[in-house]
């Protein structure tokens, strides 16, 4: 009953995050073999911890993917919208460092 929304792509709207977004985690991120240098299974992002979306790509040429760099541990972290929620305002060039 599920499948057909499973087969919907969205790249036919905007991304739900640009880049320079702020987002949390929606759950524990675990590597699933694809994080190189990390075990099978490490965590990568725990639930509620906040990163900066740095890069949106694509999967399958259904979803986006977008690439967060989590602030605690440093990880970039290939996460889909459904599993990231909004954690504020988009940095400014101020946050960045830059004048």
């Amino acid at each position: 009953m599920g499948l057909g929304r499973e087969l919907e792509s969205e790249l036919h709207r905007p991304p739900a995050f640009a880049p320079g977004a702020r987002v949390r985690a929606e759950k524990l991120v675990r590597n699933d073999g694809t994080f190189a240098g990390r075990e099978i299974g490490e965590v990568l992002a725990r639930k509620g911890e906040e990163g900066y979306v740095r890069d949106i790509g694509t999967y399958l040429q259904r979803h986006y993917v977008y690439a967060v760099e989590f602030i605690a541990s440093g990880h970039v972290v290939g996460m889909l919208a459904r599993e990231l929620i909004s954690a504020g305002e988009e940095r400014t060039s101020e946050e960045e460092g830059r004048p």
